[in-house]
């Protein structure tokens, strides 16, 4: 019986089983490379559409729900107590990246919002001139030297790089949402984050839908320009930059699309 409750364990369970099972009916369909930073594509398309049924039919109904019942206070909230947890990653990676600077900055960041700021619930650091910062250990990676290897679309995550997909790995580890005893607890919060995340994403993937170009090759040249943007603290070399998508409401569209990845934390 507890097999098949309607838990959010259990839809993780039974997503992760259709994902797994997708995985390896795609692999016997794999192409030749096409694009040089996508020599899967053809595996990743078949990832990318499954999460878009995903989203679609599960993720963003109920997404919507949440923005049309939750207040937008109490969804401002949730955000910045996310974002609050996300900046013990972001100091980690500063001092991993010898950004002392940036550490300082973000301590205090840190330390006003856990507790001026009630745990995170409002960001009152911004408003201090201690601004957000994006460091993960993808990005320190990079730092260290280590290439972007293939593109990836990961299964309900969605873009991704080899290098990236490591560095989730060891930020997934440390994460203290892991570390919540009461399993049920625990799902809720995971949950209500996929929930937040997926809110602050919905913009961007409505610029990509009306952008009239593919979708797929659209979020994937999106996303690399913006870890590329991340890497280099928004000055990447001339010789990094990708290529002009096309017309200049592509671009635009493009540019938009980068803003709003940037967006949901804030």
């Amino acid at each position: 019986m507890t097999l098949y409750s309607p838990s959010p364990l259990n839809c993780l369970r039974l997503l992760t089983l259709l994902s797994g099972l997708l995985l390896l009916s795609a692999c016997a369909t794999v192409k030749g490379p096409g694009d040089e930073h996508d020599p899967l594509e053809s595996l990743n398309r078949t990832v990318f559409n499954f999460n878009e049924g995903v989203y679609k039919y599960v993720l963003d109904p109920v997404t919507e729900t949440y923005q049309d019942v939750a207040p937008q206070p109490v969804q401002t909230g949730v955000s910045d107590f996310f974002s609050n947890i996300d900046d013990l990653f972001v100091l980690a990676n500063d001092l991993l990246q010898f950004k002392f600077a940036q550490a300082a900055s973000d301590l205090g960041r840190l330390a006003f919002n856990t507790t001026a700021g009630l745990f995170g619930l409002i960001d009152v650091a911004t408003y201090m001139d201690m601004p957000k910062h994006h460091e993960d250990f993808g990005q320190t990676l990079a730092i260290w030297g280590v290439g972007d290897g293939p593109y990836l679309v990961l299964p309900l995550l969605g873009p991704s790089t080899l290098r990236d997909t490591g560095g989730l790995v060891v930020d997934s580890r440390y994460d203290p949402i892991l570390d919540i005893k009461d399993s049920e607890a625990r799902w809720d919060v995971i949950g209500l984050k996929a929930v937040d995340t997926r809110a602050g994403l919905l913009p961007a993937d409505r610029i990509a839908g009306k952008s009239g170009v593919d979708k797929y090759n659209f979020i994937r040249d999106a996303y690399l320009q913006h870890r590329r943007s991340l890497i280099y603290d928004g000055n990447p070399p001339n010789q990094l930059a990708p290529a002009p998508m096309g017309d200049k409401e592509s671009q635009d569209l493009e540019l938009e699309l980068e803003k709003a990845l940037a967006a949901p934390a804030k």
